[in-house]
């Protein structure tokens, strides 16, 4: 694919998401980016180009926002080739930043380390989980909380409040949702949203009609669960609220994985 096409999907799939270049800016710098939201802007402009490296970070960014078939559709710069033998463990360094360069298989893999890495699939509560989502139920008066992981084919509760404490299949997860957004999910009436008005515990019990998700990471920056809110009744989900479940969220990302601050700002 020529770099034309290639930077006209990027902007495509960073538009489909809602972001603007502010936002498209700050998850490429999450990921390690070094350029400036100039020259990011620029470049969505068709007015400069990016080395090969920033450009598949810029495209892994993408992929974030958009959802995982993203990459695949933009595929890596013309200025890099996909990976093998020596090369995979390379990339492995990269962490999430380089799955860019994987196929999906590869890249869900290296994503089921990531989570094994963390060491917390299959154990016990713990309080130093659960204090957190009693907290985050707590300060928007939700009657359910979960720190949830995604594993390969399911969803495991670590820690819950309420009746949403049930293990899952995967594809049956609201939180699955969430790190395939790559960012915070929030639904304020499930029934009105064509993905879960159909689900279980939206038709059944626990009837969830709102659901307020944040991803979380493990080494090497892949995305392994959420902490998430949930509610029997729909409502609004404003900035400060947002911004408090972030908090929340980072207080759970540092007792999940503490090294992923470090590992990101290397």
């Amino acid at each position: 694919m020529d770099e034309r096409n290639r930077r006209g999907r990027i902007a495509d799939a960073f538009q489909r998401a809602g972001m603007s270049v502010a936002e498209a800016w700050i998850q490429y710098f999450a990921l390690g980016g070094s350029l400036s939201e100039l020259e990011i802007d620029a470049y969505l402009r068709g007015s400069a180009d990016l080395p090969p490296l920033e450009s598949d970070l810029l495209a892994e960014a993408a992929r974030e926002a958009s959802g995982q078939g993203v990459a695949q559709e933009i595929g890596p710069s013309a200025g890099t080739e996909l990976p093998g033998g020596q090369e995979l463990e390379l990339i492995r360094q990269l962490g999430a930043a380089g799955s860019v360069l994987l196929d999906a298989g590869t890249a869900e893999r290296e994503r089921l380390r990531s989570l094994a890495g963390v060491h917390l699939l299959d154990t016990p509560p713990e309080e130093r989980f659960d204090r957190i989502t009693r907290r985050a139920a707590e300060r928007f008066g939700c009657e359910m909380a979960t720190l949830a992981l995604i594993a390969d084919h399911r969803q495991f509760i670590k820690s819950a409040v309420g009746k949403a404490n049930q293990d899952l299949e995967r594809t049956q997860a609201f939180c699955d949702a969430t790190i395939r957004s790559a960012g915070p999910l929030v639904l304020p009436d499930t029934v009105q949203d064509e993905r879960f008005r159909s689900h279980p515990f939206v038709a059944g019990e626990p009837h969830i009609r709102f659901y307020a998700g944040y991803p979380l990471r493990g080494p090497g920056g892949w995305l392994i669960g959420t902490l998430c809110v949930m509610s029997t009744s729909p409502r609004l989900f404003p900035g400060q609220d947002l911004e408090d479940l972030e908090s929340l969220a980072q207080e759970m990302q540092h007792e999940v994985y503490p090294g992923w601050r470090a590992w990101s700002l290397l």
